[in-house]
């Protein structure tokens, strides 16, 4: 395995009241601490399993989509495996999530079924939000997934939100909340960090930067492509990570989380994780030269942890394998399970507008009249 990643701790703590100077911790590139012991071989191996699940799930995504089963947009977690598993290792059940619309895979191993994620993309009502969300709303209170949110950064507003009111009640969960690298350019990003510092908010900010906000490189619309520093600006505690090592993700988004729940401070944590696929299954990604896709298919996360777990003597060749028969029965049971599902009736169209009933709510269809006799 490649070595982990860790965040470095906080050099100084927020002083509040008259004629004080507050110091706020600095950004930091997240160092390296030894390699993980051989007992966790247990723990590697579900996490490998985890980001097999993953890829199979996607590739079959975006099979579907070619067989027009899923419609709308659909945008996939392809090369980005490890930061998801490592991410989610990091949170407790009871943890609240919201990410953008690249969500298939955190759903997932937030523990959420991969048949009732393939019905939603498929439009079906056993998916995880009755059919009507699709790909880009994934929802599912239960596991504390709260979308699924196809405006970029419309996520982050709410899931400040989420933490003044963990904060207010006085619990101790963590909120995260993911987003793309071109996110951190938008007012949303910067309201919404500010506000988290200034009321010392529960939440970690998770950038996971895979170069590319859509074509366009982050060096090439971002003064400050080191996504991570601009945490300084909010005497935010922040770190980077490579995305594409599971245990460094994991052991990072600890940091974060732990401080987060132990001092209620916000984190900004960004996690270099390049997509190997294009921005939407409908992106060719023309945009990248030859070389580059070749440097992609070569710096597989997948693939690399595979090929470390059988250097390890943790892997055999056969027990990967295995592995991949188990995964792919199980993604082929999903697809069998939401191609068999009812599509939702239409006369559930308006069942989730409101979480509890409106006056005046109008669930009017259109070619109904507006004023009924």
């Amino acid at each position: 395995m490649a070595e982990t990643a860790k965040a470095a701790p906080a050099r100084g703590r927020r002083t509040r009241g008259k004629g004080s100077e507050s110091k706020g911790s600095e950004s930091t590139t997240a160092a390296a601490p030894p390699k993980v012991p051989a007992e966790d071989a247990e723990t590697l191996v579900g996490y490998y399993r985890q980001m097999l699940l993953i890829r199979r799930f996607e590739e079959r995504a975006a099979r579907a989509y070619t067989e027009a089963k899923i419609g709308g947009y659909c945008h996939l977690n392809l090369g980005e495996e490890a930061t998801v598993v490592g991410l989610m290792a990091a949170l407790r059940p009871d943890d609240y999530l919201f990410t953008n619309y690249r969500e298939h895979g955190y759903a997932i191993a937030k523990g959420i079924g991969a048949d009732r994620v393939m019905a939603e993309l498929y439009g079906r009502s056993t998916g995880v939000s009755k059919g009507w969300g699709g790909s880009m709303h994934l929802f599912d209170s239960e596991a504390r997934l709260l979308g699924g949110y196809g405006i970029v950064g419309g996520q982050l507003p709410l899931a400040t939100g989420a933490a003044l009111a963990v904060s207010y009640k006085g619990g101790d969960e963590v909120v995260m909340c993911q987003m793309g690298d071109g996110t951190a350019a938008i007012g949303a990003f910067h309201e919404s960090l500010n506000i988290a510092a200034l009321w010392d908010l529960p939440i970690v900010f998770v950038v996971i930067n895979n170069g590319l906000g859509m074509g366009t490189t982050v060096e090439k619309s971002s003064a400050e492509p080191e996504l991570y520093k601009r945490g300084a600006a909010y005497r935010m505690e922040s770190a980077r990570v490579d995305g594409a090592d599971v245990v460094a993700v994991r052991d990072a988004a600890r940091t974060a989380v732990e401080r987060a729940r132990a001092e209620s401070k916000p984190y900004l944590l960004e996690t270099l994780s390049p997509r190997l696929k294009g921005h939407s299954v409908v992106d060719p990604a023309r945009y990248r030269t030859r070389e580059e896709k070749d440097a992609l298919k070569a710096a597989d996360p997948l693939a690399k942890m595979a090929l470390d777990l059988e250097e390890a003597g943790i892997l055999s060749h056969e027990d990967r394998d295995r592995l991949d028969a188990e995964v792919t029965a199980e993604v082929d049971e999903a697809a069998k399970f939401a191609d068999e599902s009812p599509e939702p009736d239409i006369s559930t169209l308006f069942d989730y507008t409101y979480a509890t009933p409106v006056p005046g709510d109008l669930h009017r269809f259109p070619a109904d009249p507006v004023f009924r006799s």
